[in-house]
């Protein structure tokens, strides 16, 4: 028997799998939460943060990578020597600032009590003002790498990142050696060699396999600190998803009991390893990860410049096929804060006296509502908008409240808004010549909820296909272990003969309900004018921001 490991970093935990590469089965399942959490209002020593952080302690990263493996080998008791690869899937864009010693550069006693030497997680919105700057420089330019990103770079990407840094803490930007994604220092310090990834590069980073990154003159305008920032402080180095990044260090199998034979695969982002899991290969197939936010991936064998999407890459996610990505900041994120906030005691103890949770007790509720019952329409920008707005600085509205609405009507429609959200996604690509024919869902959210899914079928008018795998990113990354293994170790020769082996194609189907598509048809011409209407240079809600800034100030 052979064995392959897949961690895949999310939000707030790492889930790792450990595959058997010859029955498919999974034997066994681990979860660690980074000791450190998310830190969005204050770092450990008390130093408070500004509005929008999001940041995270690079150390946890690794932490929980030996926790992982050790936690599978104890858990299946195989021999170590079994397992030949092990792949790694992050959230994306996730950047650690690395230290000379190529370890993050928070652990240095100068700057642990700096934000801006932390991991700046991919929810990180400070950058916001430096995302404005770097498109507004771009526009004047005529950068033509804009066309590739929808026409905007978003506040969660690399280097609106990187600028806060220069412009906040030169003294720590001065001392950074690599401004490296996460995933890619985490191969590195289970190989000791340092890349970059093509899909986080080509997505997040501002690079393209023809034209490479921009022009240093470029950078110089965006900071004069960052004129060579490509060459000093961004590995040129870039592997390709399916290749082997190296094999495990001395250190790492002490710490963990595998040998140092054991492949490393070259890391992919955590939405964007699920096609390979899926076994998609095929023109128009959409899949939605569907967690703490939403990402949309849609192989495509056209390019075509979509504006509004997050970035377009050949080999993005399925060898041979263009990746096109799209995405929405806060789904699980917005039922989560709903929940947290504005639930009554009485349906706390409800909930507790049926046995089920919150989230439970209120979509029975809610489900029991027909479309357009609660008299209600939100938008789902809770947590800013990625696509097809691209603005951070967006926060949601919910229109049609009374003193009769019942707390499950707004839950509705706040599940509904994710619903529309991902409607507009996906007539935003049809509307561009990019055609979407297959709906998929994977995550935790979809597989438990049914009423969800059903929503989206019916709002999207699309079947939508929901995978078994409670864990698809971990299970893809496995599979991308066994690759970077090779056919001599037991493993596959490329990540076609993986898919062909291993991947999952069982799934469950949820067809539209004509009645309720034309219901929603109704609903969603009123999102739409929502939509465009508080999106405008003018919107109140840039004011309502601004004022609130200010009064917190």
């Amino acid at each position: 028997m052979k064995y392959a490991i897949g961690i895949d970093y999310g939000t707030q935990s790492a889930r790792a799998e450990l595959l058997n590469i010859t029955t498919k089965k999974v034997e066994a399942i681990v979860e660690e939460f980074y000791p450190h959490g998310v830190m969005s209002e204050a770092l450990p020593s008390g130093v408070l943060l500004g509005k929008d952080w999001a940041i995270q302690d690079g150390e946890d990263y690794y932490t929980m990578a030996i926790a992982c493996v050790v936690g599978l080998l104890e858990q299946a008791k195989i021999d170590p020597a079994d397992v030949i690869g092990i792949g790694i899937d992050t959230t994306a864009c996730t950047m650690i600032p690395l230290g000379p010693d190529l370890e993050p550069i928070s652990s240095n006693p100068k700057f642990k009590d700096n934000p801006n030497a932390h991991v700046k997680l991919w929810k990180h919105h400070a950058a916001q003002k430096h995302a404005n700057s770097l498109n507004r420089i771009a526009k004047e330019r005529g950068e033509a790498f804009l066309e590739c990103y929808g026409g905007k770079i978003s506040s969660e990407w690399t280097i609106p990142k990187i600028m806060q840094v220069a412009e906040e803490a030169p003294e720590i930007y001065k001392e950074v050696s690599s401004f490296a994604d996460i995933a890619d220092w985490l191969v590195y310090k289970l190989t000791g060699n340092l890349y970059k990834n093509n899909v986080t590069t080509g997505y997040k980073t501002i690079w393209s396999e023809t034209s490479g990154f921009p022009s240093k003159e470029f950078f110089k305008a965006l900071n004069p600190l960052m004129e060579h920032v490509v060459e000093e402080k961004l590995s040129e180095k870039i592997l390709r998803i399916g290749q082997c990044a190296g094999h495990v260090t001395p250190d790492f199998s002490a710490l963990t009991g595998l040998t140092q034979k054991t492949a490393v695969a070259v890391p992919h982002t955590d939405a964007g390893v699920v096609p390979i899991t899926l076994g998609m290969g095929k023109t128009g197939q959409m899949v939605v990860s569907i967690g703490t936010s939403t990402c949309h991936f849609l192989l495509s064998d056209i390019l075509k410049h979509v504006p509004g999407i997050c970035g377009v890459i050949k080999d993005g996610a399925v060898p041979g096929y263009y990746a096109y990505e799209a995405g929405q900041t806060a789904v699980g994120d917005s039922f989560s804060w709903f929940i947290e906030n504005f639930v009554s005691e009485e349906l706390q103890r409800e909930a507790k006296n049926q046995g089920v949770s919150l989230f439970r007790l209120l979509g029975q509720k809610a489900a029991l509502l027909s479309p357009g019952e609660s008299g209600l329409v939100a938008l789902d920008w809770f947590n800013g908008n990625r696509s097809i707005l691209v603005n951070s600085d967006l926060s949601s509205v919910i229109v049609g409240l009374t003193i009769h609405t019942r707390i499950e009507e707004v839950y509705r429609a706040i599940l509904e808004s994710t619903a529309f959200g991902t409607r507009k996604i996906i007539e935003n690509f049809r509307e561009h010549g990019i055609e979407v024919t297959e709906l998929h869902a994977c995550g935790g959210i979809p597989k438990k909820d049914a009423f969800m899914m059903q929503m989206y079928a019916d709002v999207c008018d699309i079947e939508v296909s929901v995978s078994d795998e409670p864990l698809a990113a971990s299970y893809g990354s496995a599979m991308l272990g066994a690759v970077a293994a090779g056919e001599a170790a037991g493993g596959f020769k490329d990540v076609h003969a993986a898919q062909d082996a291993l991947s999952l194609r069982e799934s469950n189907a949820f067809t539209p309900n004509p009645r309720n598509v034309a219901a929603y048809d109704e609903l969603y011409k009123i999102y739409s004018k929502l939509h465009d209407e508080f999106s405008t240079d003018n919107s109140v809600l840039y004011t309502l921001k601004s004022l609130r800034d200010t009064a917190k100030a």
